[in-house]
Parts: structure tokens; C-alpha cells; sequence
């Protein structure tokens, strides 16, 4: 396929858009229903919007049984990621929650090192330990005002670095459409048991939920279904270097909706460390970008 940067670009702009309006929808309706709740009709949606795709346009859902494995793996991953988040947004302020999981490209860089055995110099490391004192900053504050909960995006941030992983392994090999298909189909058994089996802790609790609730509970699987898939999308039409940088977007978006919504906005310690930590990760990824270059014009040995 030809690259659109211009196409991928938008995109990726979309996504930057209605992930932070989804986090948004959560917190709003995380003062009422239960986190459980939210993920269970979170991903019942995600199914609901991709299984007509899957029966009628042709996208294949992951059969062999590796892949099927390795998509429950990520699905019970997201399962986690999602519901930390989701957690998180009902003690901290938006943009403070999303800064803080922010932390994941550096995790990510050193999961690869440990991990994958991939080459990360020093410059890199070093920008990691700097993005690192950034989140501190974010975290501080946050952890001084309501304790343990501010570190949820911490957690957010190492498990969505370990869905990466799982998602680089198989990406190649999937459907992304389907894959994302059959990931609904498994965590809707999954949840709707938990639900049922653990009514009466605060998390899994089901209450009785009105009109307009069920109308932002669509509008939250909606939200986090387009948006998955237009990272997805945007990655098929310009590279991951292009889009990289684009991602820190979500970061003053989460910002100004959360001022416009629930009046938050960081403190002074909050806003350095969030700028501290958009820096450090700029620089990883430009410093990825420079070192992908010199190898693609290196001469071969």
C-alpha cells in the first residue's frame, strides 16, 4: 500500500481526539456505575461495531491456535489497561491521568532492551530517566492529595507497554478488524462472569442505570472502539515515525477537556512535569527516528 501521510496524519488526529473524549466519558460516568460496568459494555460495544465488519465486509477473525492464544493474552491485557484507567480518572484530573501513562513509551524502549534484546544507547536511556522525573512530578502532587490511586497510570502505562509487545508479535499476522473483533468476543464472557461473581464488591457492582447513562455507556464503547482502530488505520497509511510525536496530542486535548468538563486543570509542579515528561518523550522518539535513518542509508557490510 502507498503511504498518505497527509491521511495518516488526520487520522492519528482523530485518535488523539476521542481517546481523551472517551477517558472523559468514563470519568463522568464512573461517579455512578462501576468500573466493571464500564469496561463490560465497553468492550460489548467494541464487538457489536466490528462483528458486522467481520460477517459482511470480509475481515477474518485470528483461527490459527498461536494466534488465538496470543489475542486472548492482549485481550486480557486491555481488559487491565482499560480498567486501571478507567479507575484512575475518578481520583485524578484528566490531563494529570493521561501524563502520567504517558510514561509507556519509556517502558516500552526499556521492556525492548530486557526483553527483545534491542539496542538502547545511552542518549535514550538518559531521556528516559528524564521522562521518568517528569511523571514523578505528576505523580506527586497527585499522590499527596488522594495516595495510592495516582500511581493506577503508572500501572496503566506497563501494562499497555506489555499489550504493545504482544500486538508488535502478531500484527503481521492478524487482521487488525478481526483481531479486534475476536478480542470483544473473549473479555465479554470474561467480564459479564466477573460480574456476576463479585456483586457485591464496589468494582464489579451492578446499579440500576437511566436513560441518559445508557446513552453515554454507547457513546464510551464507541468512543474507545474509532479510536483504536484509527491509530490502526493511520499506521497503514503513513509510518510509525510520522505519527509518533502526533500521539503527545492527546496530552493538551485531555487538558482543555478537562477544563471545559470537570474544571481541572494541573497544578504548577503537575504542568512542568507534564511538560518535562512530552520533552523527554519527543526526544526518544526523535533520537529513534535519527538512528532508523542512519541505518537505512548505511552501506551494507
Amino acid at each position: 500500500m502507498v503511504d498518505r501521510p497527509l491521511l495518516g496524519i488526520m487520522l492519528m488526529l482523530g485518535f488523539c481526539l476521542l481517546a481523551p473524549l472517551g477517558d472523559a466519558t468514563a470519568k463522568l460516568l464512573g461517579e455512578n456505575i462501576s468500573v466493571g460496568f464500564l469496561v463490560f459494555v465497553r468492550f460489548c460495544m467494541q464487538a457489536l461495531l466490528l462483528l458486522p465488519l467481520v460477517w459482511f465486509a470480509g475481515h477474518a477473525m485470528p483461527r490459527d491456535r498461536r494466534l488465538i492464544k496470543m489475542t486472548a493474552l492482549r485481550t486480557a491485557l486491555h481488559i487491565c489497561g482499560v480498567s486501571m484507567m478507567f479507575a484512575s480518572l475518578q481520583f485524578l484530573p484528566l490531563a494529570d491521568a493521561i501524563a502520567i501513562a504517558f510514561v509507556m513509551p519509556f517502558i516500552m524502549l526499556l521492556l525492548g532492551k530486557v526483553f527483545l534484546k534491542e539496542e538502547v544507547g545511552p542518549h535514550r536511556l538518559a531521556a528516559c530517566a528524564v521522562g521518568f522525573v517528569g511523571t514523578l512530578l505528576v505523580v506527586q502532587p497527585n499522590f499527596a492529595n488522594v495516595g495510592a490511586p495516582a500511581l493506577l497510570p503508572v500501572g496503566v502505562a506497563i501494562i499497555f507497554a506489555l499489550f504493545m509487545l504482544v500486538t508488535r508479535t502478531i500484527a503481521k499476522d492478524v487482521d487488525p478488524i478481526g483481531m479486534q473483533a475476536l478480542s470483544g468476543l473473549i473479555a465479554i464472557p470474561i467480564l459479564a462472569i466477573s460480574l456476576l461473581a463479585f456483586p457485591n464488591i464496589p468494582f464489579f457492582e451492578v446499579a440500576a442505570v437511566d436513560g441518559t447513562d445508557w446513552v453515554l455507556l454507547a457513546l464510551l464503547g464507541t468512543l474507545g472502539t474509532m479510536a483504536h482502530l484509527l491509530m490502526t488505520w493511520s499506521l497503514r497509511f503513513a509510518p510509525s515515525a510520522t505519527l509518533a510525536p502526533m500521539q503527545y496530542l492527546e496530552i493538551p486535548i485531555g487538558t482543555v477537556i478537562g477544563y471545559f468538563v470537570f474544571r481541572d486543570l494541573p497544578n504548577g509542579m503537575a504542568a512542568i512535569g507534564i511538560a518535562i515528561t512530552i520533552a523527554a518523550g519527543l526526544y526518544v522518539i526523535l533520537r529513534e527516528q535519527a538512528i532508523a535513518r542512519r541505518s537505512a542509508t548505511s552501506p551494507e557490510q
